[in-house]
């Protein structure tokens, strides 16, 4: 699970930062909360695929390469790993993550760009997730219904 969460961590750091090392990614990971060592974070790079290019600045930046249909898969897998339950108030959607996982799978949620989600909150175990309507959070539900129950 906590692969999972890091490896969702990982793809968030890199989106939001130009990282060019694998000691750079270290520290986020660590100012982040998920201790890792070098040999880890190499590990890491290798099973997502990331590869360096250009950041427009002369250097280079780790990034994700790859189908939008892989990208999309990786973010399911965190979905589907770290998710419990889920109710809903209104038009409120309450998600419950089994523990530590909750910013990973509000991360892997972002990515799967669910546009019935106005905005996100998560803790440790628990995501809020404020929704545009009460119908879009019934929709909504059902389709992460079906991702959950989808065959791997």
């Amino acid at each position: 699970m906590m692969k999972y969460a890091r490896h969702a961590k990982i793809l968030e750091i890199i989106k939001k930062y130009d990282v060019e090392t694998q000691e750079e990614l270290a520290v986020h990971l660590v100012e982040s909360g998920y201790p890792a060592t070098q040999a880890t974070v190499s590990r890491d790079i290798r099973e997502l695929k990331l590869t360096k290019v250009s950041s427009g600045t002369g250097r280079q930046k780790y990034a994700a390469i790859g189908t939008e249909q892989e990208d999309l898969a990786k973010y399911i897998r965190v979905f589907r790993a770290g998710f419990q339950s889920m109710d809903m108030a209104q038009n409120i959607l309450v998600i419950k993550t089994v523990a530590g996982m909750a910013m990973a799978v509000a991360a892997a949620l972002d990515a799967m760009e669910c546009h019935e989600i106005v905005g996100s909150i998560a803790g440790d175990d628990t995501i809020m997730c404020a929704i545009r309507s009460v119908e879009d959070t019934v929709t909504l539900m059902e389709r992460l219904h079906r991702i959950i129950s989808a065959e791997s």
